[in-house]
């Protein structure tokens, strides 16, 4: 009689390699960054050439390049528009975390405030037609021409997960993410050389005058020296799209951000189709739904008392009268109130987490990686300044009450990005309402249930002995009908939509103040005096874009973070 053999430990199976398809996958989006990577360095070379007097890069080289960028893109987004449509198995699944209701919303607003900057910009370089190059006037007529068909393209395929010609999508998708990251970087260069110009203009700060004058500046404009905008009208429209560009600014990042979130999408494999997968996409969002009411009204006042001192600061800084202390005064005030008030807020709310018991939301979400690591990045240039206006405090000579303020103002801003950045980030990687982690077991599992037989309750050990009975309806049944009833535990989430409302607003009155033209660190000399005005300015100016673009992503993700709550 044979033995059997005696059944070994069971092996696991090899993992499945790779297929081919797999690592052209990793291949074409390798391809796909070093395209980008080389022509966004070639355009930020253009624009930062053009930005210098001193170098023969003209205003009209930056636009000739983006133009033709866009040109490009706008022929890949047309074929892609027309490819869709003739071909319904081109995107079998959609990401439900993807382009959400209120980034299209923004981004169409943008873009209509871009698409009236280029009404601007055109009508400023048609006032001296006749003594400049064509490309001036084409360059704001592609753009706004770019930006309709770009918007479209976004609002209607922002969730696509494309399945056909995917090295193709791969790189159309990333070439239009640099075009946009070019423009971007000509609108931030543009903007921080008008500041720059207006601050060595400014009767208090003629002693720190760095930057040429208007004639000047002509050449690096492409214009001769016989070109100058003298009419009303050309006054009007060279101020208006100035104080556009931070729309422009912030289109085209929101593009960027959506245009990625399609990149990474490309040839994704989702469990169910058309966007039926894992995700929480809220059927209804009511703005002042389930809040207490203290964020919104707390941060509406924020709002106003910041517009107010925005608009003093700007007269008194401009004004000759010097009264650029008292603005300052007032304006570092409010923004330790401000900056104080939402550290608290956004610390409390982390508080809250801790009694949260819904899951942790584990699951691939390219967005919500995106948005994390935009948060954390976007957050470092607001850092960097600040930590070198506390070195210039600390250091430096002064001791008044203005070095004062700017050093609790410099703290302050350190502390706050660091406790949003955390109750962001946990906010988005919790689950819906309703999702309760495992661990957390209810106190009475029979809550909720309903019994038409009293005796029912006798025979479960784990109901309460003394249940609440309803009231038997006199047109019922004999039997009475008992409900346990679930305690509403709704604290929570109302504090936490309280609190999201007011970061909300905070931050959106914080992105205004610098967007439209607040410029406190070279009103105050503390830092010019200690670190020079050429290499404070190179600091603000690179620096400070990605703080204005931290408030506007922040509004995004605080909104989000009030849906989920």
């Amino acid at each position: 009689m044979s033995e059997e053999p005696t059944p070994g430990p069971k092996e696991r199976p090899p993992a499945p390699r790779a297929g081919p398809r797999e690592v052209w996958k990793k291949g074409g989006r390798l391809l796909s960054v070093l395209l980008a990577v080389n022509v966004l360095l070639l355009a930020c070379t253009l624009v930062s050439g053009g930005a210098f007097n001193k170098v023969a890069v003209y205003d009209t080289d930056v636009f000739a390049l983006l133009t033709a960028m866009m040109l490009l893109a706008a022929l890949w987004i047309l074929f892609y528009l027309l490819r869709s449509a003739r071909c319904p198995d081109a995107v079998p699944y959609r990401d439900a975390h993807a382009g959400p209701i209120w980034l299209r919303g923004g981004l169409v607003l943008f873009g209509t405030c871009t698409l009236v900057m280029d009404v601007f910009k055109t009508g400023y370089y048609s006032s001296f037609f006749e003594c400049q190059s064509a490309i001036n006037i084409l360059y704001p007529l592609i753009q706004a021409v770019f930006v309709i068909l770009q918007t479209y393209f976004l609002w209607v395929s922002a969730k696509d997960c494309i399945h056909v010609h995917l090295d193709l999508s791969r790189f159309g998708l990333m070439f239009t993410l640099t075009t946009n990251l070019a423009i971007w970087m000509a609108a931030v260069v543009d903007e921080s050389l008008h500041q720059s110009h207006s601050y060595s203009n400014s009767p208090s700060n003629t002693s720190y005058s760095r930057l040429a004058t208007d004639r000047e500046c002509l050449p690096a404009l492409g214009l001769n020296s016989s070109c100058s905008c003298s009419t009303a009208a050309c006054q009007v429209f060279q101020q208006g799209y100035f104080y556009l560009y931070p729309f422009n600014i912030e289109y085209s990042l929101f593009a960027s951000t959506m245009l990625y979130v399609m990149w990474k999408n490309v040839g994704r494999l989702l469990t169910a189709p058309q966007g039926h997968g894992h995700g929480h996409s809220p059927s209804r969002v009511s703005l002042f739904r389930e809040t207490f009411f203290a964020g919104p009204i707390l941060g509406l006042l924020l709002f106003v008392v910041g517009l107010a001192v925005f608009i003093i600061y700007e007269v008194h800084v401009s004004e000759e009268g010097g009264r650029t202390q008292q603005a300052l005064v007032a304006y570092y005030s409010f923004h330790i109130v401000c900056l104080g008030l939402m550290t608290l807020v956004s610390l409390s709310g982390s508080i809250i987490y801790r009694f949260d018991r819904r899951a942790m939301d584990q699951h691939k979400n390219p967005t919500r990686t995106l948005d994390v690591a935009l948060l954390m990045g976007a957050a470092m240039g607001q850092y960097a300044i600040s930590y070198y206006s506390i070195v210039a405090v600390v250091v430096g000579t002064p001791r008044d009450l203005l070095t004062g303020l700017n050093l609790a103002h410099a703290l302050l801003m350190i502390a706050q990005h660091t406790f949003q950045n955390v109750f962001i980030i946990e906010s988005l990687h919790r689950g819906p309402p309703g999702a309760e982690s495992p661990q957390a077991t209810p106190k009475e599992p029979c809550q909720g249930l309903t019994f038409a037989n009293l005796d029912a309750l006798h025979t479960l050990p784990s109901c309460p002995p003394t249940p609440s009975l309803a009231i038997p309806s006199p047109a019922g049944p004999p039997e009475a009908a008992t409900i346990i009833s679930t305690p509403r535990s709704h604290w929570r989430r109302r504090c936490l939509k309280d609190i999201s409302l007011f970061l909300l607003l905070c931050n959106v009155i914080l992105w205004v103040m610098p967007a439209f033209g607040a410029r406190p660190h070279f009103s105050n000399t503390v830092e010019v005096d200690f670190y020079g005005y050429s290499l404070w300015a190179a600091i603000v100016n690179i620096c400070l874009p990605f703080g204005i673009f931290y408030r506007m992503h922040a509004v995004s993700s605080l909104l989000e973070v009030y849906v989920l709550s």
